[in-house]
């Protein structure tokens, strides 16, 4: 199997802010990859795929919530390269646009409740003990394979000579596979994850194994937690589309983007800084905010 190399290139953020502080921000738009299969989530299902097909697997099972980038883009990539999919969602059982979708593309929905979802490995045993051809997918593509897909950015050409590199956190896969990428390449970048979650301080503890100075976890930009958002942050969503032509989402890039230009007018970085943020995409999730 031939995985597309995705389309990612660097995009200058000019804003008066960034010159007042002798700041330069690039945007890697990991967005433009693809509209559904996007970002990091393309990054992240590469290898998921190839040990798929390894395995002469044949159904892609996974997780994800009712507004899941992750359970669209498996779906997507899964009619792509030939493979079935299932989903098991967490919560009760609705309707909605990103859902849908995921029909489309071929993918079976399983509402779970939460108490169950918490349970993902046994979930699958339940499910598919009896089917060979079924591969579980970590929630949000995580895990060795997903880490190991994510690490790739960091060996483009593009991507070699920042001081700092800023992704948004969930699960954690990318900024892991961004950490490991930087030190498999002996790249002196810093790396800096902007948490989406709310009293997720103890994720600390997942990245003990990285070189303390390698990164960064900054845990006050979350809005409120997963999923929410302040009138502040809808505020800055709107005006930052006007101004730049550039869609962030909610739950993830806009707490992003809103995270770096706070950094950067409290003098977080000396001047000079040269910095990367990954756009990783979610865009359908505008639509339900």
């Amino acid at each position: 199997m031939h995985i597309h190399k995705p389309y990612a290139p660097l995009e200058a953020l000019e804003l008066d802010l960034f010159t007042q502080k002798n700041i330069q921000v690039s945007l890697k738009r990991e967005d433009y990859s693809h509209p559904f299969i996007s970002g990091n989530k393309w990054r992240k299902l590469k290898y998921h795929l190839l040990q798929a097909e390894q395995e002469n697997k044949k159904l892609l099972v996974t997780f994800g919530g009712t507004y899941s980038n992750h359970l669209l883009a498996t779906a997507a990539a899964a009619a792509k390269y030939n493979f079935k999919s299932f989903g098991f969602v967490r919560g009760e059982e609705v309707e909605n646009h990103v859902l849908k979708l995921c029909q489309l593309f071929g993918m079976q929905i399983q509402f779970v409740d939460r108490t169950a979802y918490q349970q993902k490995e046994i979930l699958f045993q339940r499910y598919f003990s009896s089917d060979p051809t079924a591969f579980f997918i970590p929630e949000g593509g995580s895990g060795n394979l997903g880490e190991m897909g994510v690490s790739e950015i960091m060996q483009e050409s593009d991507m070699q000579n920042f001081d700092v590199l800023f992704a948004s956190v969930g699960t954690g896969g990318t900024l892991k596979g961004l950490i490991k990428g930087i030190q498999d390449n002996n790249l002196s970048t810093k790396a800096h994850g902007i948490v989406v979650l709310k009293g997720a301080e103890n994720m600390l503890q997942e990245y003990a194994h990285f070189k303390q100075d390698s990164f960064q976890l900054h845990f006050q930009f979350h809005g409120g937690g997963y999923a929410k958002y302040t009138t502040e942050l809808q505020q800055f969503q709107h005006k930052f589309a006007s101004q730049t032509g550039i869609l962030l989402d909610l739950v993830y890039e806009a707490k992003l983007i809103w995270a770096l230009i706070k950094l950067v007018e409290s003098d977080y970085f000396l001047p000079g800084t040269n910095i990367c943020a990954l756009h990783n995409g979610g865009n359908i999730g505008i639509l339900s905010s």
